[in-house]
């Protein structure tokens, strides 16, 4: 990786996350005693090649306070958006007025909140694959099993060929001024962002998917919360 590359994560964290079926955003429920968003960002901070972190929240966040983040790099929190593309959007903005004259490339790993288990090393394998390339990428996972798809109403109308597809997964890291860019265009042309790769898909770019761990699950319904612990535990004892 080329030392005129800076890299700052960026995670979108204003969410609100109906599916949990609580009053508490999902990125503040606790996991082993600690809100899934405290692991996140250790996660995210302790891959050396990460300079600091933006974190996206929502106005008056009344939980981003109590959060403890165990880390002396540079934690910096701005405004959300209605949706994750305009979180992204803001977060990339305070990004660039960190480096207003900066001739160094900075680029953005962004990566969910609400993965607390990735892989530093996964991380790492990211950065040392893509960083450099405009195109840039994501981690991601090759589908195993037999893919069905429903009709109106929920019986089978077919089933799709698995060969060549992937799940989709964080962080995803690219050249920041590109990506912000892409999501600006994307927008414009009024076209369904589902994560930051789609954009520079849209954009004409071909971001590389980089073999990612099964244990990089997304907390997203109740009986997340037990797994992702799990995988934290598991994590805990193979480092030390």
């Amino acid at each position: 990786m080329s030392n005129e590359i800076s890299i700052w994560a960026v995670v979108p964290a204003a969410g609100i996350g109906k599916r949990m079926l609580s009053d508490v955003p999902k990125q503040y429920l606790k996991i082993a005693g600690r809100a899934v968003i405290e692991h996140t960002l250790d996660r995210l901070l302790s891959v050396p090649q990460v300079r600091g972190v933006i974190v996206a929240l929502q106005n008056d966040d009344p939980y981003w306070p109590s959060i403890n983040i165990q880390s002396d790099k540079p934690v910096i929190t701005t405004g959300g958006g209605s949706e994750r593309c305009h979180s992204v959007l803001n977060a990339l903005e305070t990004l660039s007025d960190q480096h207003p004259s900066s001739t160094t490339k900075t680029w953005a790993l962004v990566h969910d909140a609400v993965r607390p288990a990735v892989r530093v090393e996964d991380i790492e394998k990211l950065i040392s694959t893509v960083a450099g390339s405009d195109d840039g990428g994501l981690l991601a996972m090759p589908v195993r099993d037999t893919m069905k798809r429903s009709g109106a109403d929920q019986a089978v109308s077919e089933t799709v060929d698995r060969e060549g597809l992937w799940h989709a997964l964080t962080p995803q890291l690219f050249d920041s001024r590109l990506l912000k860019q892409a999501l600006e265009q994307a927008l414009q042309d009024n076209f369904l962002v589902t994560d930051e790769s789609s954009a520079m898909e849209h954009a004409g770019y071909r971001p590389q998917l980089v073999s990612g761990s099964e244990d990089n699950i997304k907390i997203t319904c109740p009986g997340d919360l037990q797994l992702a612990e799990l995988y934290l535990q598991a994590s805990k004892i193979s480092a030390a």
